[in-house]
């Protein structure tokens, strides 16, 4: 029997996982969005990222970015995936870390120059200094469902991975389907493994919709009892690293299946969407969101 959730958190990844593979945008434009955002009625929403310059120049300007922000009522993380990263994250006053490893062993060494092992040993400086300080981490899994580089992944890599980051002190675990290649029986199986070890509630979704499947992926996860979704307004972004993996699904489309599904999520969808059109806007490009671009048509006869 399905076990839909009454509520869904929607953890809002545009703004950084999304912004960090587009063209570069400028400060004001990023502060801009995530003050929609959270007019829209976002509450958890990834503001930044704390990494090299050099890696990822378009999250060179986090610091000012969350800076310029005052949104008291709005849970802003930022990546950090080191200890620098995580001091320089404290003192503008970020209260969730994320850090990220991968289900597949290629891609950690393509991605973070590291093994599995040695990526989640590097956390640990992270994890105490975010004990000591009372932040949140969350830890995100990327290629659950496959790699660009080793094809299929085991399941149970993704379950020891998991494992290992809720040991180490994380709260939550992000499955990351990173190249979107899964579909609702590969979901299902993999939820079949995890939720006989971890509880539905330490566990959200983050899928991309490369093949087109994110929504009946995320139908599938909340059909579980999965309450916690990642998305991207707008469809925003990709995955430098994952040859041809196009965008993170759109919050519009999500928000728009929960509404469907009659769950309650919080979050004003024209408010959402017109988040969406600014930040395309500023971009040159057209929303990748089926939902939005209905919206705007409507709206534009």
């Amino acid at each position: 029997m399905a076990q839909f959730p009454d509520f869904v958190r929607v953890v809002e990844v545009g703004a950084r996982d999304g912004l960090q593979n587009e063209a570069a945008v400028n400060t004001q434009d990023k502060v801009a969005l995530i003050n929609a955002l959270a007019d829209a009625g976002l509450k958890d929403i990834e503001a930044g990222a704390f990494v090299s310059p050099k890696w990822v120049p378009q999250m060179a300007d986090s610091s000012d970015v969350i800076s310029a922000l005052n949104l008291p009522d709005v849970n802003l993380s930022a990546l950090t995936p080191n200890l620098r990263g995580a001091e320089a994250a404290k003192q503008v006053d970020i209260q969730e870390f994320a850090i990220f490893t991968a289900a597949s062993e290629a891609f950690c060494q393509k991605n973070i120059n590291c093994s599995i092992d040695e990526s989640i040993d590097r956390f640990k400086d992270v994890m105490d200094f975010a004990k000591a300080n009372n932040i949140r981490v969350r830890g995100y899994v990327s290629c659950v469902m496959g790699c660009p580089y080793q094809g299929d992944v085991d399941y149970n890599d993704v379950l020891k991975v998991s494992e290992r980051l809720l040991e180490l002190g994380c709260y939550e675990i992000s499955l990351g389907d990173t190249i979107g290649v899964g579909t609702a029986k590969k979901v299902d199986e993999l939820l079949d493994l995890l939720l006989q070890h971890i509880d539905k509630s330490k566990l959200a979704v983050h899928f991309h919709d490369t093949y087109g499947q994110a929504l009946t992926n995320i139908y599938t996860a909340l059909s579980r009892g999965i309450a916690t979704v990642d998305s991207a307004v707008a469809g925003l972004g990709g995955c430098p690293y994952a040859k041809g993996a196009s965008g993170n699904v759109a919050t519009e489309d999500v928000v728009y299946l929960l509404q469907g599904l009659g769950i309650e999520h919080g979050i004003d969808l024209e408010r959402l969407a017109k988040a969406g059109w600014a930040i395309c806007s500023a971009l040159n490009k057209q929303p990748v969101s089926k939902v939005s671009l209905a919206l705007k048509n409507t709206q534009n006869n």
